[in-house]
């Protein structure tokens, strides 16, 4: 008789509209510019960025549940979506002041500001589309 517990993962899908620019402070504009392209526009530039949370752990036999997605929606909101959405990633969300706000460095933001608020069983993986075609995942690995 097999009593390892089943596994699965559950996924929560979100959005946010974010501005940021993409520089190194201690850089010139040319040098900026030379690595960034167009992102490194000092006037900003935006991006509708899609976000894909999911958790990977035991199914509850009781609840079926992996975890309630109700309250994951509300965790994403509170968390992620209050502190991104229709802002200047730069200059009001205090994780980017002093870094690069690329869409690897946002994703380990998300992560970590999720982490907490998770059962230590449950693994998090955050999967982040910058563009359609563009995206990074981060599973909190150093």
């Amino acid at each position: 008789m097999n009593t390892k517990p089943l596994r699965a993962s559950v996924s929560r899908h979100a959005h946010f509209n974010a501005a940021h620019r993409l520089y190194v402070k201690t850089w010139t504009d040319a040098q900026n510019e030379a690595q960034f392209g167009p992102c490194s526009n000092p006037r900003y530039h935006g991006h509708n960025y899609e976000l894909i949370v999911k958790l990977t752990g035991p199914i509850d036999p009781v609840t079926g549940y992996v975890y309630d997605l109700g309250t994951l929606s509300s965790l994403i909101k509170r968390e992620v979506e209050a502190r991104l959405d229709h802002r200047n990633l730069n200059e009001e969300v205090p994780e980017f002041f002093d870094r690069v706000p690329s869409a690897e460095f946002i994703a380990v933001a998300i992560w970590k500001w999720l982490r907490p608020h998770l059962p230590v069983h449950l693994d998090l993986h955050i999967t982040l589309y910058e563009t359609p075609r563009n995206f990074v995942e981060y599973d909190g690995a150093q």
